[in-house]
């Protein structure tokens, strides 16, 4: 149905309907806008952290039946994981503040001092 509807419907093409839609409010600037890398590195790591909580749901439910062997195991999992996680906060994904800001609050702290 909807391929017939593809087929066989009108099409008008404006300037309104090739704009991109922003909650109804026009557009401001290009839409191709660069991103900061501490975006997608916040991205990946909260995709890292929803697949752990996958792993830990099933582990959960099942736990009893696995016994001693199923705790060392996940032992073992969030163990790895807590490094990954410590490794990023010490590479510093998780500071959300910019260069300029941390230059700023130390030289704030020095006239403090």
């Amino acid at each position: 149905m909807i391929g017939f509807s593809a087929l066989l419907g009108r099409r008008v093409k404006d300037a309104v309907k090739s704009m991109p839609y922003e909650s109804g409010m026009k557009p401001v600037g290009n839409a191709r806008e660069r991103f900061s890398v501490k975006y997608y590195l916040v991205a990946m790591v909260f995709i890292l952290f929803d697949i752990e909580a996958i792993f830990l749901y099933p582990w959960a439910i099942i736990y009893r039946q696995l016994k001693l062997f199923a705790f060392f195991e996940m032992l073992l999992f969030i163990v790895l994981v807590l490094c990954g996680f410590f490794y990023i906060w010490k590479k510093g994904v998780l500071s959300w503040s910019t260069d300029e800001e941390k230059t700023v609050a130390r030289r704030d702290n020095i006239r403090a001092a």
